[in-house]
């Protein structure tokens, strides 16, 4: 075949750039436009890093996981008769509600549309809805940014109840279920607050530490209704009425939750059992960014992407703050009482992370590439953060004085830092093409399941 004059000068000054190129940058061209290498390189960095495939919870039985469906959308087991438990972890918006903070009591409507209702006393609850993807596995054994609940069943149960929390649980989502049911900004209501009936709220005078008492009314909110007589029994053969305590109910609804939001398909999913192709050029090139370079893997490791473990991220101190250093949060200090602790809060998993903005346990920023940027350069973060990003009624809540920004700097975790020169535009593109890969598709579109009807007759919508 005749070659042109165009084709041979061009052929030329190919030959001369490769010629010219160091070994190492021949192997670098290689990586690039070699997929077989790109896979070689983040087979090893995973098994380095000893990420495998994640084995999911057991299945729950089909009785109890019915009876834990309909509490979990069931208005009866709040104070007021007026929010459920999945009013904050609404299937449809990635098991949370897509507020920075939740609203609670003296809110009306769901997700990013709920407001204070008219004239009733509200307050925001104090922290982020958190998901409750994969929270069945067995990995899980701490709840909430603060890790103040958890256990198991072979080391027992801690809560906020302390000596009064019930140990019969058999997972830490399954007592989890009940500590929602008691705060009185959250499903208990507020004192002299009616129920959505304008009839007494028997639980409304009760304090929040009162754990026993307000245990034992939601568990007779669901025993006494007939409606509920059939789907108890199913779920609990051979156990009297009489014997049914939240600990039933919180099986049941940790079940629920167990069954529906486990999420282990996503492409990252089968890139591990081995489908190679699972995953596009450049959510593996950022994978191996979280692997390498970026340190990610630091703090988010094991197959869940979290070490569940609690760190100073140096997240911007913005929106209601927390317990009695409000306007701040310490987080984790706030319960070990370690000054060392403060201002740390439990690493999250990144699994279905698209699906949660907005992000960090206030909810500071509302998209995930800002989130992003922020454990890259939380310095710089900090001094041009946008408070306008979150709820409208929080955005003059943002304490930066230079007290507060220098000590969440001097004391943020070491892991957060990179190795090397900070990652470019294109490298952060290719960590949110990663990102994105840990999404299970199965879980956009979850209206299935919303039941058509509850057992107590009341709506399932505001």
């Amino acid at each position: 075949m005749m070659l042109t004059l165009s084709q041979i000068i061009t052929a030329g000054r190919q030959l001369t750039l490769l010629t010219g190129l160091s070994l190492s940058s021949l192997n670098a061209f290689a990586s690039e436009h070699n997929p077989q290498s790109l896979d070689q390189k983040l087979r090893m960095k995973l098994a380095h890093h000893n990420i495998t495939q994640v084995i999911p919870p057991p299945p729950q039985p089909p009785a109890l996981v019915a009876l834990g469906r309909n509490l979990f959308f069931e208005k009866e087991i709040s104070g007021r008769r007026n929010i459920s438990c999945s009013t904050c972890h609404n299937p449809l918006l990635g098991s949370a509600d897509g507020q920075s903070q939740s609203r609670g009591q003296g809110a009306s409507g769901l997700g990013p549309a709920r407001r204070q209702k008219a004239d009733e006393y509200f307050q925001f609850l104090p922290r982020n809805t958190p998901s409750l993807w994969n929270r069945g596995v067995n990995q899980w054994t701490t709840m909430f940014w603060d890790g103040r609940l958890g256990g198991t069943p072979e080391t027992g149960f801690f809560s906020p109840a302390g000596a009064d929390t019930p140990q019969n649980f058999s997972s830490a989502l399954a007592a989890f279920t009940i500590i929602p049911v008691t705060p009185d900004e959250e499903m208990r209501g507020f004192p002299g607050q009616l129920d959505s009936f304008g009839q007494v709220n028997e639980m409304s005078e009760l304090a929040n530490d009162d754990f026993v008492q307000i245990w034992e009314l939601v568990t007779a909110r669901v025993t006494d209704h007939d409606g509920y007589n059939e789907l108890l029994a199913d779920a609990f053969p051979g156990v009297p009425e009489s014997e049914l305590d939240i600990s039933h109910i919180g099986e049941a609804i940790g079940a629920f939750m167990s069954e529906e939001f486990t999420a282990l398909n996503s492409p990252f999913d089968r890139y591990l059992k081995g489908n190679s192709k699972a995953l596009s050029k450049r959510a593996k090139r950022g994978a191996l960014l979280f692997y390498g370079r970026a340190n990610c893997v630091n703090c988010h490791s094991g197959a869940l992407q979290t070490d569940l473990d609690f760190h100073n991220i140096a997240a911007p101190q913005v929106g209601t703050g927390r317990g009695d250093a409000a306007p701040l949060d310490l987080g984790r200090g706030a319960i070990t009482e370690n000054p060392a602790d403060n201002f740390k809060f439990r690493t999250p998993s990144l699994r279905n992370i698209e699906l949660e903005a907005p992000y960090f346990h206030n909810g500071a920023f509302a998209k995930l590439p800002d989130a992003l940027r922020h454990h890259l350069d939380p310095q710089n973060s900090l001094a041009n953060y946008d408070a306008s990003q979150i709820e409208p009624e929080l955005a003059g809540m943002f304490v930066n004085d230079d007290d507060t920004i220098n000590t969440l700097l001097s004391t943020i975790s070491p892991e957060l830092a990179i190795s090397g020169a900070p990652l470019s535009k294109r490298e952060i593109n290719q960590l949110l093409a990663f990102l994105s890969a840990l999404t299970d598709p199965e879980s956009l579109n979850k209206l299935n399941v919303v039941p058509d009807k509850l057992p107590s007759g009341l709506t399932l919508a505001d």
